[in-house]
Order: structure tokens, then sequence, then C-alpha cells
């Protein structure tokens, strides 16, 4: 099995042979083809964080540049266990694409630390986050590269990150807190942040819905796997705007009620009783008469028309792709679905939005963010759920005109094709 950057490498390579006959100088969208493979700037170093009790820990940390080609660098860090050099490189070319899907001007950048940020303190914690905004500071900026929170990082780590960046980027940058999005609304965060991945995946359904002629959303079944804050909002949205969520679930596992649930009623459960697993909700009352328990595996093979995969990567596998009955699978985690699996669901006729398209609405409301720094303004919730609409609106026809150009290649081959084709004009250009 390939790692995540050979996977990477891999399907830039498969959009370069379709794409090819697109342009008439061969030799220099193969340098270009070629350049796009691997990261312009890679960073790394070992933090040196030392503890509470006194003792120092080692920490290895990365942060990679992808392309600047369409504007300043953009992607979160993760502090966790397994941050490797080769995941942090991956991840770096996706975020590109993600931003030339939804035509947003900025490239792809990557970070993260890793470490169990479980195991460390307040105090720890807030030292590492300081440690590694010295690390990169250097590299990065208002108008170079723009970190985010990405897993096991949050409003309160940017917070940390804006602050000790403000210090060492004293006369160098001159819109210092315009440097991190994803902070909070106090210190120039923008509204709608928190529900804007979530939300951005239901306007993706809404328009994938009118385009396959579901014209009653109250009869297209939805089942979430994971309820934290992307399932959550996801859920949220798509039960507002009438579709029927019959089942969702977290690490435990999950309930479903073929009458649908109430994602509100559903997550108030979850954090009295600590799972969904006991919860069963129908109109805000929970009463186990109205549902039952599931596992996460039989959630991914209930015969629904929608599943979404929001927790983990790689949720959807070669063992398990087989047992998939929905129409449609929306990614709205980074990766729910191997390479393996992909190709099992396109030849079964499962119709895969990815994930550079389909959660692509916090890096957008990112971008937001950063224009609002930079203007020295504060945009009203309403102005920017109307922005995302019209963001994601636009990169869904851009990916739907190019997957009608290829009606043989999957929806994910339509989004990639749109966006690698959108960075090498901008080189060219």
């Amino acid at each position: 099995m390939s790692t995540p950057y050979e996977h990477a490498v891999e399907q830039l390579q498969q959009v370069a042979t379709l794409l090819r006959s697109h342009y008439d100088d061969k030799v220099r969208f193969e340098e270009i083809i070629k350049q796009l493979s691997i990261p312009e700037h890679f960073h790394q170093t070992e933090l040196t964080l030392t503890k509470d009790d006194g003792s120092e820990q080692k920490l290895p940390a990365y942060r990679s540049q992808h392309s600047h080609a369409r504007g300043p660098y953009k992607g979160g860090i993760r502090f966790h266990p397994n941050v490797t050099v080769d995941e942090v490189k991956a991840l770096s070319m996706w975020m590109t694409w993600k931003c030339a899907v939804t035509g947003i001007p900025f490239g792809g950048g990557k970070g993260g630390v890793a470490v169990d940020p479980r195991s460390l303190s307040d105090a720890e914690l807030e030292r590492v986050s300081r440690a590694y905004t010295d690390f990169i500071a250097p590299f990065i900026g208002s108008k170079v590269d723009v970190p985010a929170p990405d897993v096991n990082t949050d409003g309160r780590i940017m917070a940390w990150m804006v602050d000790e960046y403000k210090k060492v980027a004293v006369g160098r940058d001159p819109h210092p807190e315009a440097a991190f999005t994803g902070k909070p609304i106090e210190l120039g965060g923008s509204e709608g942040r928190d529900e804007a991945t979530g939300l951005g995946g239901v306007m993706v359904l809404d328009q994938l819905a009118e385009k396959l002629g579901w014209r009653s959303k109250q009869e297209v079944t939805v089942a979430i796997q994971g309820l934290g804050n992307v399932g959550y909002w996801f859920a949220h949205h798509a039960a507002e705007r009438g579709y029927k969520i019959v089942a969702v679930s977290d690490s435990k596992g999950g309930v479903v009620v073929h009458k649908g649930l109430d994602p509100a009623a559903t997550l108030s459960c979850k954090l009295e009783k600590g799972s969904v697993v006991d919860c069963y909700c129908v109109a805000g009352v929970c009463d186990v008469v109205h549902g039952r328990s599931i596992t996460n595996d039989e959630l991914l093979a209930l015969d629904v028309d929608v599943l979404v995969p929001s927790a983990l990567e790689g949720a959807i596998t070669k063992e398990n792709a087989a047992q998939v009955r929905a129409k449609v699978v929306i990614e709205m985690a980074n990766g729910p679905v191997t390479p393996e699996a992909d190709a099992v669901l396109h030849n079964k006729g499962v119709m895969v939005v990815p994930d550079v398209l389909a959660n692509a609405g916090g890096v957008t409301t990112s971008y937001f963010e950063w224009q609002q720094n930079l203007a020295g303004e504060h945009w009203s919730h309403d102005a920017v759920i109307t922005k995302l609409n019209a963001a994601m609106r636009l990169g869904f026809v851009d990916v739907w005109m190019m997957h009608l150009k290829y009606p043989k290649e999957s929806l994910r081959m339509a989004a990639y094709l749109h966006a690698v084709k959108s960075v090498v004009d901008a080189v060219l250009n």
C-alpha cells in the first residue's frame, strides 16, 4: 500500500495524463507537473519541550509549503503523535487542490508537531505552541503563509501562536493578526467559522441533489459517521433544510432512527451520556422506542441515499467498500475513503463527492477571515454565509462541468482535473 505522499503524487500523474492534451507546450507542462510533485519548501526541526517537572522532551516539527502559484500558502497545524514528513507533504499538496477547487487565492501548506496533546498540561501545551511558532515564524506571514487549526489544535492555540508571532515579527509583518486564521472572534476570528465546514458540505449536497433530480429533500435519507464539529453542523444544517438524518455515530458506536432524528437533541444526549449509542431522538424526545444502537461498521452499510464519513481517515476501505449501499458518499473528513475503496465504489456506481470539494467550506471561511484582518473589518454572520454559499456553488459548478467533459471519470478525478488545471494555468500566466 502506498504512503499518503506517494498516493498524492500518483494522483497528480493520473491527472496530468488526462490534462496533457489541453496544452500545446508539452515540455513546459511536464516541467510544471514535476514542480508540483514536490513541495516548494519543506522545513523541519526538533522542538525542545521543558515539561512541568523540569525534564525535557524532543518533538519533531514540520511545515510543508507546496505551491504559491495562486497565492500565499494556506493550511492547518496538527498536534498528533503520528505526524510525519510524508503525511505533512501529502496534506500540503491536497490543500493546494482544495484551495483551487473553490477559487480562493491560496496555495497549499501544512504543518504539525509529533506530540500527543492529551499527555500535556495546559502550560506544556502553550509552550509547545509558542515553540512551534518561533520555529515557523521566519517562513510565514500574512502575505506568505497563513496557518490555521487542524487536528488537536483550536482557537485557543491559535491565540497563543498569534501572540508569539507578534513578538517575533515586529517590523516585518504589517498585519500579524492576519498570519493565522481560526482565531477566537475577539482576536479577529470570523463569524460562522465553527459551522463553515459542515455547512459547506450541505451546500454541496443541495447542488448535487438538484443535478441528480432528488426533488423532495424529505425523502433523502442521510447517515453521518462522526458527530464532532463537522458532523454535527452537517447534520444540523441538512435537517434544517429538510433532509432526513436517520443515523449518526461517534467513536463508541451509533444510533439509527428510521423516522429521522433531531441533531441538536442527539448531541445534547451525547454530551449528557458520553456517547450517542444510548440516544434515540425524534423531535427532541429521547426514547429507546424510536431507534436502535448500531456499530460504526453497520452505519457504513446502511441502505441510505447519502453516507457522510466525517470522522476518521480511511474509514471506508477495500474490506468494507463492497458493503456500502448509499447512492452518494460525501467526504467530510479528510481522506475517509482509501484509494482501493474509491475504485470499488466507482465500479459500483456510487458517486463520491471528494473532500477537496465537500469540506472546503472551512478553508474558504479562513480566507474570509484573512480578508477581514487585512482590511481591518468584521463581517456579519449573514455576510460570511452568503459569501460561503457563492464560493461553494462556484466550486461545485466548475467540478461538475469537468465531470461532464470526462463522464467516465469519478467526481474526485473531475475535482482534481479542475484544481490542477487552475494551478498549472496560474504558473503559465
